[in-house]
């Protein structure tokens, strides 16, 4: 090779590699849970510059969750350890069964903190719809291990610390309105299968409403939350939302909810920005890093931009 081509392929080299080495590690499907033939597996994203703290990434919608979801989210880029879990998926595994797994992730991330440079103490987690409720029912249900278990990992704690998600159901009892059951019926008919036999009763439905609504579990220790959620969302009503910011009012632990005003379930060019403002809720909650705009804990709105507006590029 002539001499200023050497030079130039070093000089090539020498400004590739600060990228490359931007880009977080990616180790693939470890498994943090097996039963009924499965192994359940998560993602592991470690940034270049890991900040000691770790975002837990559910990857489900409609309670179903597969591989081919699996994205840092972005995570990384802010510091963020991101561990991307994938859970069994309904009708083969049921709402309650979900849960546990997803208790089991957390255990795992607990048990395996410190190999992966995270703090268990600054963890967080967050979802989209399926994904917000699950996040939802960690922050409210999840806690210590089983001090007697055989696995080490059970006897690890499931808590997180922050929670930041997108439009998430929190009471099946009410879903659009007062009364409104939807456990395996009415506008939630065709996910019969995710809430399994016990939901072919009135009283099955009602226990596992209230076992499975983050709402009806919400305490004064659990983490602060921060919900986005649409106000045309014609999957998940805003009214989930504004109900559980009302009860976490009444018993006083941290919550704030941003309404998209005209946003549906998903689908709009702010969720960036919305992200954006999630990093700095936990930045705040698990690092103590101020944001420049004060989080208010209330009710706030702005407007939204949809992703395929009719008439436009």
């Amino acid at each position: 090779m002539k001499p200023h081509l050497l030079t130039t392929f070093a000089s090539f080299v020498l400004t590739l590699t600060p990228l490359l080495a931007q880009e977080p590690e990616h180790i693939r499907d470890l498994i943090y849970s097996k039963h009924d033939g499965v192994a359940l597996t998560m993602d592991v994203f470690k940034p270049a510059n890991p900040n000691g703290a770790g975002i837990i990434k559910i990857v489900s919608g409609g309670w179903k969750s597969n591989h081919n979801g699996i994205n840092d989210g972005g995570w990384p880029k802010t510091g963020y350890t991101t561990f991307v879990v994938v859970h069994g998926s309904q009708p083969r595994f049921q709402v309650e069964e979900i849960v546990a797994d997803l208790n089991r992730a957390v255990r795992f991330v607990h048990a395996n903190a410190a190999q992966y440079g995270v703090d268990p103490l600054k963890l967080g987690v967050t979802g989209s719809s399926a994904g917000g409720h699950l996040s939802l029912m960690l922050a409210t249900r999840g806690g210590p291990g089983d001090a007697a278990a055989k696995d080490p990992i059970d006897r690890e704690s499931s808590a997180v610390q922050a929670v930041a998600c997108f439009y998430p159901p929190t009471d099946y009892l009410n879903w659009f309105a007062e009364g409104d059951n939807a456990v395996g019926i009415g506008r939630l008919a065709a996910y019969a299968g995710a809430f399994g036999p016990k939901a072919t009763t009135e009283e099955g439905r009602e226990k596992l409403g209230r076992d499975l609504s983050p709402i009806y579990w919400v305490h004064k220790g659990q983490p602060p939350i921060f919900i986005v959620h649409g106000d045309a969302d014609p999957q998940v009503s805003l009214t989930q939302s504004q109900r559980f910011h009302k009860r976490c009012e009444e018993i006083g632990t941290p919550c704030e909810v941003f309404i998209r005003e005209g946003a549906g379930h998903g689908g709009w060019q702010e969720m960036g920005e919305d992200t954006v403002r999630m990093t700095e809720w936990f930045d705040l909650q698990l690092l103590g890093k101020q944001p420049a705009k004060p989080f208010n804990l209330g009710i706030t709105s702005g407007p939204s931009t949809p992703i395929n507006k009719p008439g436009t590029r």
